[in-house]
């Protein structure tokens, strides 16, 4: 479904077809075109700076609070340790409190929930739990569960979704391989994939619904699309494993596996049509079609130790049939639904 003309970007090739059809006056040529050309005003540059500068300045802060506790960790008393982590959470939270919902704001939540997970690394090292990390991460993101449901700030919903992920694969490896190392060293990874696969791709599914009804502060693509990539990411990879040694890699949840790799390109077909051009989705399908071909190829023609020297002649030249492909078929896709092509 293609866009209406009024959301259409006023790139130049589209103004001068505008121009030769007619529909525009010649004498409003030049402005247009330098409308069209033009760089952002100064408030958007404003913005941008102030946003790119006051994110960068966040991890700078969080990254020297890490490195002081690290270097000073024989010299400072656990009391200190735990009371100077613990005043910046409240000042951090506070300093949110008091912000609201400006963009600072948000940020000093971010650095109150990162400070959050400093304390319970300290507190594990200061009285030696024993805990496993898995645990950390875990408690990490269960204790500031409250400040991200109201933050409504999707690079807190983001540090949580990376906490869980994190959390989940320290605890296979932490838990379960020790369990099933006995049988197969590699027991388990398939479902740990899959797990993650639906993890992450029902948190992406969750965005795409709620950003569908409007919701303001969802209106950005930058998160579902890092949503789509954790989301394709094991499934793809594990895919790769079946294709390249199906006797090693073969089960019920590696086919699973490949059968969600399947589901994650038709949404991201399915959204592109939907939001009428998401072009970063599209190319990141034609990624997942153009990683399992090669693979596909180059297990074929090396057989094993096999036919490397013809492997390194053939693979390029289908991956560069491939891109020219995938370029082309981009562009047409771009052109049915009028997005642009540099979304």
């Amino acid at each position: 479904m293609p866009k209406d003309l009024l959301d259409l970007d006023a790139t130049p090739e589209r103004l001068r077809e505008l121009f030769a059809a007619g529909a525009l006056p010649p004498a409003s040529r030049e402005r247009a075109m330098q409308l069209a050309l033009g760089a952002p005003p100064a408030e958007a540059w404003r913005r941008f700076l102030s946003t790119t500068l006051l994110a960068l300045g966040a991890m700078l802060v969080l990254s020297g609070i890490i490195y002081f506790f690290a270097y000073n960790w024989a010299d400072l008393h656990r009391f200190a340790k735990l009371g100077l982590i613990a005043a910046g959470i409240a000042a951090s939270a506070l300093a949110a409190r008091g912000r609201g919902d400006k963009l600072s704001g948000q940020f000093c939540l971010f650095a109150a929930s990162v400070l959050v997970g400093a304390m319970l690394a300290v507190y594990g090292q200061a009285y030696q739990t024993g805990a496993d990390a898995f645990e950390l991460f875990v408690g990490w993101a269960a204790l500031i569960l409250p400040w991200v449901a109201m933050s409504r700030f999707p690079a807190l919903w983001l540090l949580l979704g990376v906490l869980i992920n994190t959390g989940a694969i320290l605890f296979h490896f932490q838990v379960l391989a020790e369990r099933f190392s006995v049988f197969h060293p590699l027991r388990g990874l398939d479902w740990l994939a899959v797990a993650l696969s639906l993890l992450n791709g029902f948190a992406w599914a969750t965005y795409e619904h709620f950003a569908n009804l409007k919701v303001p502060w969802l209106q950005d693509r930058w998160l579902p699309r890092v949503l789509a990539v954790m989301t394709v990411a094991p499934v793809l990879v594990m895919t790769s494993a079946l294709i390249v040694d199906p006797n090693e890699f073969a089960s019920p949840a590696a086919y699973i596996a490949m059968g969600l790799v399947v589901a994650t390109l038709a949404a991201d077909y399915a959204l592109h049509r939907h939001l009428r051009g998401e072009l970063f989705l599209l190319t990141l399908g034609l990624f997942c079609v153009i990683s399992l071909v090669t693979t596909f190829i180059g297990d074929v023609i090396t057989d094993g130790a096999r036919n490397i020297e013809l492997a390194l002649i053939i693979i390029p030249i289908a991956l560069v049939a491939q891109l020219g492909l995938a370029i082309s078929w981009l562009r047409a896709q771009a052109r049915a639904t009028g997005a642009s092509e540099e979304s």
